[in-house]
């Protein structure tokens, strides 16, 4: 496993990292015992930054880290979010509520201060207002978070948070169908010591290439709920494609992969490439899934020929697919 530095925590963080969304069975049941060895083979596999939120599975996924790490004391960066709880979105921020929804995941998660806190997609106007970053700064002056970031659904977002003084992280989504924002973003990110953690590189999970049109998902699964965006973003799913356009879109690029690269490789290699790109949270349904991922960190860069093809493979075959703001 190779680390990179997280921005201003000058941190060293896996630059794989796993994603725990599943762990709250938003993508279908997870029992205890599949999330535990879930859990173990990241630290198996020297990933030592994790992600959550406190809404996942309403905070089942904090609580189920909380009793894993409890059992299992590693170092680790571990990193959740807050905004998107019921009691504050869209329009119900006050400062006491963020900070008892801070502290309800310091207490599921067993811990004496929170690695990380992001703001969660919070709304456009409630980001820029900035009473949401002054409490950050608050809370972080105060011991209850070490570090703050925030987790953005457009670049716009992205840009205007990148620019505060004390921001450590900006979440994103980057994959092969968002490469938006290795020119927008990424130089400030640079230029201002923000780390880019980003979400979603299999763009959930349809360029693994192993997806047919036909394809179906649990009830509780959010690629089926949310596939045009009916629960929240529509960019959040399937990185704002249309579902059976994505899969063509996943065929063609298998062509584009060297002979002994499969699809996921290709598009996860093709991430780390980016130097401003601090870490990859990448989810997964099983152990043999968290090795596999881990794998990627030590395949070579990809050839500037392949990268220019793939970046005007987006522009003009993916690009105009998008839906939602980018």
């Amino acid at each position: 496993m190779n680390y990179r530095k997280l921005g201003k925590s000058g941190y060293d963080v896996s630059e794989i990292g796993i994603g725990c969304w599943q762990l709250g069975g938003d993508f279908g049941p997870v029992d205890d015992n599949r999330a535990n060895q879930i859990l173990r083979a990241a630290d198996d596999n020297q990933i030592n930054f994790w992600d959550t939120a406190d809404v996942y599975g309403a905070g089942l996924s904090e609580q189920r880290i909380g009793n894993y790490t409890r059992s299992n004391p590693e170092p680790r960066f571990i990193a959740t979010k807050v905004g998107r709880d019921g009691q504050l979105f869209p329009n119900g921020y006050t400062k006491a509520k963020v900070k008892a929804n801070l502290a309800g995941s310091v207490k599921r998660l067993g811990v004496e201060a929170l690695d990380l806190a992001q703001l969660h997609c919070v709304p456009t106007d409630v980001l820029k207002a900035g009473d949401l970053l002054a409490w950050m700064e608050d809370f972080q002056q105060e011991g209850l978070i070490k570090h703050f970031g925030v987790s953005v659904e457009t670049m716009d977002e992205a840009l205007f948070a990148v620019k505060h003084p004390k921001l450590t992280s900006i979440q994103t989504i980057f994959n092969l169908f968002r490469q938006d924002q290795a020119t927008e973003l990424f130089p400030a990110a640079q230029e201002n010591n923000v780390g880019i953690i980003v979400r979603l590189p299999l763009a959930s999970g349809v360029l693994s290439g192993k997806m047919t049109k036909s394809q179906t998902f649990a009830e509780t699964d959010h690629r089926n709920y949310n596939k045009d965006g009916a629960a929240f973003s529509v960019g959040e799913t399937f990185s704002g494609i249309p579902f059976t356009t994505a899969v063509d879109l996943a065929d063609e690029l298998k062509t584009m992969a060297p002979k002994d690269m499969t699809l996921v490789q290709l598009a996860m290699r093709w991430i780390l490439d980016h130097p401003a790109v601090s870490t990859v949270i990448t989810g997964a349904s099983k152990p043999e899934q968290v090795k596999e991922n881990v794998a990627v960190s030590a395949l070579p860069p990809l050839s500037s020929e392949l990268h220019e093809a793939l970046k005007q493979f987006y522009f003009n075959k993916v690009k105009q697919h998008v839906r939602g703001v980018m």
